[in-house]
């Protein structure tokens, strides 16, 4: 995906926040997990993690929080598949408590955090209003990665099959003889 990367690695304040988090083993395993057909799970949490943690810097935020709950945010193995198989309620309902159950698992997370991760669907599920900014943040910045992480693809091949169709097409003579 040519979706422009973010430099989260070089940003040694962010690094700071979740390092414990970004490369344990639990949340590593997503990067095997396809996520909104042309990204991974992982590529996409710290995608939120990161973009919602310069907003949060940016309007005097709780950053540490932001920056942690987003990345854990989608911390689910299952597939859609699955989360149906569980009963729990709808996908967009079920998800987010399985990603608060295995945050509060590998780590200690907060009544922010954990606000962050049960809401972090609000528009689309019966979770309940969110009670912080920095849910808001993340919820909003989901929508927008997620949003970006399909058209930019889609934007990419469809521009790449209509490139291939021109070419394929001889040149039209316009001389016309009356």
């Amino acid at each position: 995906m040519q979706m422009t990367q973010s430099h989260w690695k070089n940003d040694v304040e962010y690094v700071a926040l979740v390092e414990d988090l970004i490369y344990h083993e639990e949340l590593l395993h997503m990067e095997t997990i396809t996520h909104h057909h042309f990204t991974n799970r992982l590529e996409h949490s710290i995608r939120v993690s990161y973009k919602s943690y310069q907003l949060a810097k940016k309007w005097n935020l709780d950053t540490r929080s932001t920056a942690r709950a987003g990345l854990l945010h989608d911390f689910f193995h299952e597939d859609r598949d699955a989360v149906a198989q569980l009963n729990i309620g709808a996908h967009a309902d079920a998800h987010p408590k399985i990603a608060c159950e295995n945050a509060c698992r590998i780590t200690e997370i907060n009544s922010l955090e954990r606000d962050i991760i049960l809401k972090h669907m609000f528009l689309v599920s019966r979770c309940g209003l969110p009670r912080y900014k920095e849910s808001f943040v993340v919820t909003y910045v989901d929508k927008y990665v997620a949003i970006r992480e399909v058209v930019e693809p889609i934007k990419e091949i469809a521009g790449s099959r209509i490139r291939n169709l021109v070419s394929k097409l001889s040149p039209v003579n316009l001389n016309i003889n009356i």
